[in-house]
């Protein structure tokens, strides 16, 4: 969905050089989101769909703003992948025309990064349009590579690349996987020791 993310190369609030990067904050911003996307996204979303992000993980969509003017922001989730890791997805990133080429959409993608790992997540995965050589050079320079080509994908009939980022595990991910590995040592010693017994004579 991220299809035109990379055209703006370049905490709940940071700031430098006078451009400031607020995390959403509820109903009132969702507007403000829905007319940065309008303007630059090829495809057209629903209200419907805004919601669906915005209400379930309202903690990863980020604005940019110039003093009061917004001009950029980033939707993402984050949900479990098979019912074995969670994932991350960025599904819209814009940044307006005028404040391209200061890395704005990098800042917010990390940003948003940043919450998934404090969430868990092992992976992120978006699509970009595969002619979108802005948008495919800005995941590249976040450390994204081409898992695989999508035919079609876009209601315009162009072909996109589905982009993953693996994550580093956060502390406690580390300690939960540790505690499973070694949980499941003791059971398998545990069953060890209870299979090892003398077979009886008679």
């Amino acid at each position: 969905m991220a299809e035109e993310a990379g055209r703006a190369q370049s905490g709940a609030e940071a700031s430098t050089s006078g451009i400031h990067y607020v995390q959403y904050k509820g109903e009132e911003d969702l507007p403000i989101v829905m007319d940065l996307v309008d303007k630059e996204l090829s495809e057209p979303y629903s209200i419907f769909t805004y919601r669906y992000f915005l209400q379930q993980w309202p903690h990863l969509c980020y604005l940019a703003y110039d003093g009061d003017k917004p001009f950029g922001t980033v939707v993402c989730k984050m949900d479990m992948h098979r019912d074995r890791a969670l994932r991350g997805y960025v599904a819209m990133l814009v940044v307006d025309k005028e404040y391209r080429g200061k890395r704005v959409g990098s800042e917010l993608v990390k940003m948003a990064i940043r919450e998934m790992i404090a969430g868990g997540c092992e992976e992120v995965v978006l699509e970009a349009e595969v002619v979108n050589t802005g948008a495919l050079k800005l995941y590249q320079g976040l450390g994204f590579v081409r898992e695989k080509r999508l035919h079609r994908y876009y209601l315009n009939g162009v072909d996109a690349y589905r982009l993953k980022l693996l994550l580093p595990l956060s502390e406690e991910k580390k300690a939960a996987l540790a505690a499973a590995a070694a949980a499941e040592a003791e059971a398998l010693e545990g069953g060890a020791v209870g299979g090892a017994a003398e077979p009886a004579i008679a």
